[in-house]
């Protein structure tokens, strides 16, 4: 079993067991000829483990917390997103160097909220699959890149087993009827209710 998958697993069994309303939102897999189709309109493969991300779950089917920071994003809205990042791109202009572009053409965005997208870095070199952040109103930011999307997923698995933050900055939390919801380190509450710290998956 690969990464993505035993993550995408374990996330699912997690949510099944403890937040039942967060599984709902989560898609079904994705059909390979949507994938296929999003290729041949961007020019070129989507990464195996995007692929196999995308056959567990083709993103929310209402935006959810699911996952921390961004939610994960269905084919279209892949594609979609990038097409308009690429065309702000070609219309900026940069009044100083920047490490990093505001958006590049071999990002895949895997998951988005509020502008801001978790993307794939898919430039040659010793970067190639990591994921990190392109932010609405700076510039890409891959300062703490996960190696790759399974390091992510199964990060974000690990969290939910065995308890601790992702990052160490999101720790995960339960809200309303069966909700999971992702928020800092030592926050005690959402718009007044509480926040319940969430169960472990497993035994510490």
């Amino acid at each position: 079993m690969s990464a993505v998958v035993d993550a995408w697993t374990r996330i699912d069994a997690w949510l099944a067991r403890f937040a039942p309303a967060s599984a709902a939102v989560l898609a079904p897999p994705a059909d390979p000829a949507e994938i296929a189709s999003a290729e041949a309109e961007i020019g070129y493969a989507f990464p195996a483990e995007l692929v196999e991300s995308l056959r567990c779950h083709n993103g929310v089917l209402t935006w959810a917390n699911v996952l921390p920071e961004c939610a994960p994003a269905p084919v279209a809205q892949i594609v979609a997103y990038r097409q308009m990042c690429l065309e702000i791109e070609a219309d900026m202009e940069y009044a100083e160097e920047y490490d990093e572009p505001w958006w590049h053409e071999l990002w895949l965005p895997f998951a988005e909220a509020d502008g801001t997208a978790q993307v794939i870095d898919l430039r040659p070199g010793p970067g190639y699959l990591r994921v990190g952040f392109a932010i609405h109103d700076s510039t890409g930011d891959f300062d703490d890149a996960w190696p790759s999307l399974g390091a992510y997923l199964t990060e974000v698995a690990d969290v939910l087993d065995h308890g601790g933050a992702v990052r160490g900055v999101w720790a995960p939390f339960l809200i309303g009827a069966g909700e999971l919801w992702w928020d800092l380190v030592g926050h005690t509450e959402l718009n007044g209710e509480p926040l319940r710290p969430a169960p472990l998956g497993r035994a510490a």
